[in-house]
């Protein structure tokens, strides 16, 4: 095999074949295909795309890469979910306990924080003595102990992928469909769960901005897992605006808290209990509606013991900004706007998020979102209250909120607003 001739097929429109996509990543996790090489193939996928075959044997070879995780051991069967990633996107923290609670394993492999989304394990650190890293024995130790696991995905799963990955963010391919498909997938099925359910997110604060484009990714993940004998759904959600009322690592944990003591924004309870019920059917269990678990304290349960098993307190303060900054209504009417992108950005620029994956976040920081689009508000009240340890960071925040909210007159109510589940794609 050479690698200019895989490159000029692919460059000239053409299909790879299984030996030549075999062989390709291959070499390139091993070494002996150059850097520039690889860009250039990606550059080539990103303008002509792949065929359903070519993603699915692309993903396999990713796969073969490292080692596939094996849960057959556990007395249950294991379901998994997925996000692209959004503002305010704290589901995994309810979902996994409440799935747990209703008779699945979840063991939930989750990243870190860039730019303006959030990332699981971040959020979690927050919380004194938790863990992120575990060996696959210990996995299998809080998969026993709590139903459920959260943790950071070790090196040996899809070597192949960790390192295309960071070429393709420096090369303008992130946005290829089937590299992010075949990314995202190979890591799931590596993982080794028995079900998937994907939620992907649509909007200003989505990495997919357009329902096209969403359903496009989410039809290609769906046909990967299918091809891989791996029961897959996937549910397209809005992203417009935040995920319930609190952006940011504590905040966020706390407001999950609320969710799995039966409270917390409606959103994140819908939208928790919808994938709730996708991922046990999936699975194949059918017994306890998820909402029972939240009402019941089953869920929190799950959730004390899980977050003992990796270390923390469940009951230990979570840490808290020392600076405020409260955004109050420009006018009396209805706030008609809340721009998930520009507050993903505020929070960022307030400490929570990272601009490189080795930064430090700040773990008090945040956003507490006071109203959602459709409420109606009055001159002077509460929107948004912004929380840093450094007050010199509220001015370029406030900059990235600059008509991100819009008030409007209106009678209020919440009819004009995106619905939270666009669609489902099987």
């Amino acid at each position: 095999m050479d690698a200019i001739d895989v490159i000029r097929a692919k460059r000239d429109g053409g299909t790879l074949t299984p030996e030549q996509i075999d062989w390709t990543v291959d070499a390139y996790t091993r070494g002996a295909i150059a850097e520039e090489q690889m860009a250039a193939l990606a550059m080539a996928v990103l303008l002509n795309g792949m065929t359903r075959p070519e993603v699915a044997r692309w993903t396999e070879a990713m796969i073969r890469s490292g080692e596939r995780m094996d849960w057959s051991a556990l007395d249950r069967p294991t379901t998994d979910k997925h996000s692209t990633g959004g503002v305010g996107d704290k589901i995994t923290l309810p979902l996994a306990p409440v799935v747990a609670a209703c008779g699945a394993a979840v063991p939930q492999l989750s990243g870190r924080g860039l730019g303006h989304t959030g990332g699981t394990l971040d959020k979690l650190e927050s919380i004194p003595g938790w863990r992120a890293s575990l060996s696959t024995a210990e996995m299998l130790d809080v998969l026993r102990e709590a139903g459920a696991v959260i943790c950071a995905a070790g090196g040996g799963l899809a070597p192949a992928d960790r390192k295309l990955y960071a070429l393709r963010d420096v090369t303008g391919t992130v946005e290829s469909i089937p590299l992010i498909a075949s990314s995202i997938m190979s890591k799931k099925i590596a993982e080794g769960t028995g079900a998937l359910v994907l939620d992907v997110k649509v909007g200003s604060g989505a990495f997919m901005k357009t329902e096209r484009d969403a359903r496009e990714l989410a039809e290609t993940m769906v046909a990967i897992g299918t091809d891989h004998g791996l029961r897959t759904v996937a549910l397209l959600t809005a992203m417009d605006r935040p995920l319930g009322n609190a952006v940011g690592n504590a905040v966020e944990v706390a407001e999950s808290v609320e969710v799995l003591a039966g409270g917390g924004p409606s959103d994140v309870v819908e939208l928790t209990v919808a994938l709730a019920r996708e991922m046990l059917a999936a699975a194949g269990v059918d017994g306890r509606d998820p909402a029972d678990a939240l009402k019941d304290g089953s869920a929190m349960d799950v959730w004390r013991r899980m977050i003992s098993a990796q270390g923390g307190d469940p009951d230990a303060p979570l840490p808290a900004a020392r600076e405020t900054h409260v955004v109050t209504a420009p006018s009396t009417g209805v706030l008609a706007s809340l721009d998930a992108y520009g507050v993903g950005v505020a929070a960022w620029r307030l400490g929570a998020g990272r601009a490189r994956k080795e930064d430090p976040v700040s773990f008090g920081a945040g956003i507490v979102c006071h109203a959602r689009p459709g409420d109606r508000v009055t001159e002077g009240q509460p929107l948004l209250t912004l929380h840093a340890d450094d007050e010199s960071r509220f001015a370029r925040a406030l900059e990235s909120l600059d008509g991100a909210y819009t008030v409007t007159d209106g009678a209020g109510g919440t009819g004009d607003v995106t619905p939270l589940i666009l669609d489902r794609i099987a």
